[in-house]
């Protein structure tokens, strides 16, 4: 059963320190530019501290990994520090990009202790990652798939002391559920389950049932909703002048750096080369990309080697990038919920940020969806130049395809049948015998 957890410190500025984050750790995040804890923060970090499971909802860029991390370097500090010792922390991440950024925040926070930190994920060498291993481990961040792998070929997780599922309506979305119920039976019996989530489902919900005992359950913000400072507007406009208009938009008005979203691979690879045509630099990450190819560009793209980075959904989780004033949705996520963390890579830690969204007439209605998940109308507008031909409509086949989608499942003959009579509608099958028993007493 959840419990509800609420913190009442209206007019109360609290601190690191008032949290109880220890004074190794508050020279790290000092240094790191931490002021004031986040909501989240607030909230989360005293709960793990008093070793309890929590289930917690929090806007993307609220600081999460803060909320986790620090309680966690804190509970586990003391360690053998030799080959010896046992891993006693996991932390599970949809993807490489977001375990990378994980496992390098938990270096920054942990520079004054003697934690070994290691990240395990798919792309690189798994026999250089079981050397690692070998050399002895307190936590690990790991992929759910690649954390199976290791434990097939010999990584204990007998000794796990604290679990963590970052982002875990992503990794169900991506299908690792089959992964995360093989992973719990392999844990301790008493353990502490840490659940993180950017958006709130019912295949979230299952999931809490499942791994957690007697939670605490903190929610910081309404449930899949975007962060405030972020201000949201989408354009309309012709689909074979989409990518003009992501040019124009750039250009026009000097975006010094800019995250594009593409629905598919195909498209990242298609307006990466018109908007190169155009003047503009960029960069691309899909999954196609290997996963040195996507580090290196990231890095780039952090450093201001070029100013646009054209990605698929993939980059949604995991990227974290200092004061990024701008996301364009070139294309509507397939999944409503995406739309949430493709936003929230602006407007971080209470930072304003503009997300714009690009969309044609095959999208305005998918829209819809998304404004009644987070809870508030996207304002449409036009670009002068660039309005839309009222001549064109949808494809019928698109619209049969549309239709065909919210039919109902019954048949017509379902549909007839009344409850008030006693009589079944015959099957096709019933009618056959029905029909040739007819025609022998007619020949008799």
């Amino acid at each position: 059963m959840l419990k509800f957890h609420i913190n009442l410190t209206i007019g109360i500025t609290m601190s690191f320190e008032t949290l109880g984050v220890m004074k190794p750790l508050l020279s790290a995040i000092k240094e790191l530019g931490y002021k004031n804890p986040t909501m989240i923060q607030t909230r989360a970090i005293p709960l793990v501290l008093a070793k309890e499971d929590i289930f917690a909802t929090a806007q993307t860029g609220t600081g999460k990994t803060a909320a986790f991390g620090l309680p966690m370097l804190q509970r586990l500090r003391n360690t053998t520090a030799d080959k010896n010792r046992a891993l006693r922390g996991v932390i599970l991440s949809p993807t490489r990009e977001l375990a990378l950024q994980i496992y390098e925040d938990l270096l920054s926070y942990s520079k004054n202790l003697k934690l070994n930190i290691a990240i395990l994920v798919g792309g690189k060498d798994i026999e250089y990652q079981q050397r690692i291993l070998r050399e002895g481990v307190d936590i690990v961040i790991a992929t759910p798939g690649r954390l199976i792998e290791h434990h097939a070929k010999g990584l204990n997780l007998s000794s796990v002391e604290i679990f963590v599922l970052d982002e875990a309506d992503r990794m169900l979305d991506m299908g690792f559920v089959k992964e995360i119920r093989a992973t719990h039976p392999l844990l301790p019996k008493k353990h502490q389950t840490l659940l993180f989530s950017a958006t709130y489902s019912d295949k979230v919900r299952k999931l809490s049932k499942l791994i957690l005992r007697s939670p605490q359950f903190i929610e910081t913000a309404k449930k899949n909703t975007t962060v405030d400072t972020i201000n949201q507007i989408a354009y309309l406009v012709d689909t074979d002048r989409k990518a003009a208009l992501c040019a124009y938009i750039i250009g026009s008005r000097n975006f010094r750096q800019v995250l594009v979203f593409t629905k598919t691979k195909k498209s990242a690879d298609e307006l990466a080369i018109e908007l190169k045509k155009d003047g503009l630099k960029c960069g691309i990450i899909h999954g196609d990309k290997t996963q040195a190819n996507r580090t290196r560009t990231l890095a780039q793209f952090k450093a201001g080697d070029f100013k646009v980075l054209v990605a698929t959904d993939i980059a949604s989780r995991g990227l974290d990038i200092e004061h990024l004033p701008f996301v364009i949705n070139y294309e509507l996520p397939g999944i409503p919920e995406d739309y949430v963390h493709r936003v929230g890579r602006t407007g971080r830690a209470g930072r304003e940020g503009e997300a714009i969204s690009l969309i044609d007439i095959y999208e305005k209605y998918d829209i819809r969806e998304i404004e009644k998940l987070i809870g508030q109308k996207i304002e449409q507008d036009v670009v002068e130049g660039f309005e839309p031909d009222p001549k064109i409509r949808r494809k019928d086949i698109d619209e049969v395809k549309m239709k065909s989608e919210h039919k109902k499942p019954t048949s017509k003959k379902e549909r007839k049948y009344n409850k008030n009579t006693s009589t079944v509608p015959k099957t096709k099958k019933q009618m056959k015998v029905t029909k040739k028993k007819r025609k022998t007493t007619k020949r008799d």
